[in-house]
């Protein structure tokens, strides 16, 4: 899930306005945490921002990001308006390039040739769902027809193409999101974020939390689905860029009253979850492989692997121990690549009966 190029993101939050439509999960004022258009004064105050805070010697891709709308769904002169400002930091050598997201349904080859001529790089298409009865039941305003046609039109004039999809949208199952990811993978994207449902406050979705209509997945739930997500990606090489909501004032845990999340898989560090999961079950194989009862092992690993194979709050050391009785010991190693691991047995249960037997008969001894 890593990303192999560094990448330093300006994001810049264009409110809900321009969209066609409310799906029933989104207040897009609450997720983006913008209520007004954003002026290009404001657009350059971020950048400046974002820049002076940056090593300069560090080398790494900057890129301007507009997130948090449909973007190709504003105004078309506040368009020209947002992508000139980010495109002169461009001209100056300050910016790499620009990123974008939008919906299917708004994009033609007027808008692509337009977003070309400002060196926009990147196109992520809220896509959710690939099947058209649940996109129709949450109320998305298009098809996947419309997806795949945006996908390929996307491609044809040379942008990066990103997906963004959700689990846990109403009426939708396990298999529908695996069958979603399933079918994003024919449309080729070069990225992906993957999103849990969250019931957001004054949206339709959280009236029909209230009346008992949508049930939001489990905590649990989430991580398992997009575990399993991940799995499917990486087989193909899609980089997943992100996985659950970005943390912010608005959007965190439904118990802080200013939240707000009213419901479902909330956490602070979702992604964090995911990839603690995938890790233990990586282990968990390789443990299994011995062919031995286990009952001390050495995990070696990049330093970045760590504190994912040590889990959220040693939730993996934990549940190794209560399940399968083993004691981790986890060290860190510089030399092992990253995403990979060593696994080294230090005392198997035979080892551990002969230690106590040995113990038993030094103490009778000494008695």
């Amino acid at each position: 899930m890593k990303q192999s190029t560094k990448q330093y993101i300006i994001p810049i939050f264009v409110p809900h306005l321009g969209c066609p439509n409310d799906c029933i999960f989104c207040n897009q004022k609450s997720i983006s945490g913008t209520k007004k258009m954003i002026t290009k004064e404001e657009v350059e105050k971020v950048i400046n921002y974002y820049l002076s805070n940056f090593k300069e010697k560090e080398e790494v891709q900057k890129e301007i990001a507009f997130f948090g709308g449909s973007f190709t769904a504003i105004d078309v002169e506040k368009q020209e308006e947002l992508l000139q400002t980010a495109y002169k930091y461009i001209k100056q050598g300050q910016i790499d390039s620009i990123r974008i997201s939008t919906r299917p349904d708004c994009i033609d080859k007027q808008t692509l040739k337009r977003l070309k001529k400002y060196k926009v790089k990147t196109i992520e298409l809220g896509v959710q769902s690939s099947n058209d009865y649940i996109l129709n039941r949450c109320e998305r305003g298009h098809n996947f027809e419309d997806v795949k046609k945006a996908s390929k039109l996307i491609k044809w004039y040379g942008f990066r193409l990103g997906h963004q999809m959700m689990v846990g949208l109403p009426e939708s199952t396990k298999l529908d999101d695996i069958n979603t990811a399933r079918d994003l993978i024919k449309l080729k994207p070069k990225m992906i974020r993957i999103y849990p449902v969250l019931v957001i406050k004054n949206t339709k979705l959280e009236k029909e939390f209230k009346e008992n209509i949508y049930e939001p997945i489990t905590l649990n739930q989430a991580v398992e689905r997009c575990k399993e997500l991940v799995y499917i990606f990486n087989k193909k090489r899609i980089n997943i860029i992100r996985i659950g909501l970005q943390n912010t004032d608005l959007i965190n845990d439904p118990k802080n009253e200013r939240s707000e999340v009213i419901a479902g898989p909330y956490h602070p560090a979702f992604g964090q979850l995911v990839e603690d999961s995938i890790w233990y079950d990586n282990i968990v194989d390789k443990i299994k492989k011995f062919n031995v009862k286990v009952k001390e092992v050495e995990i070696k690993a990049n330093p970045i692997d760590v504190n994912s194979i040590i889990g959220h709050k040693k939730a993996n050391i934990i549940k190794l121990k209560e399940l399968y009785e083993v004691d981790i010991i986890v060290k860190p190693d510089e030399k092992i690549r990253i995403g990979k691991s060593e696994i080294t047995i230090l005392k198997t249960y035979t080892d551990f009966i002969e230690d106590d037997e040995k113990s038993k008969k030094v103490n009778k001894i000494a008695k």
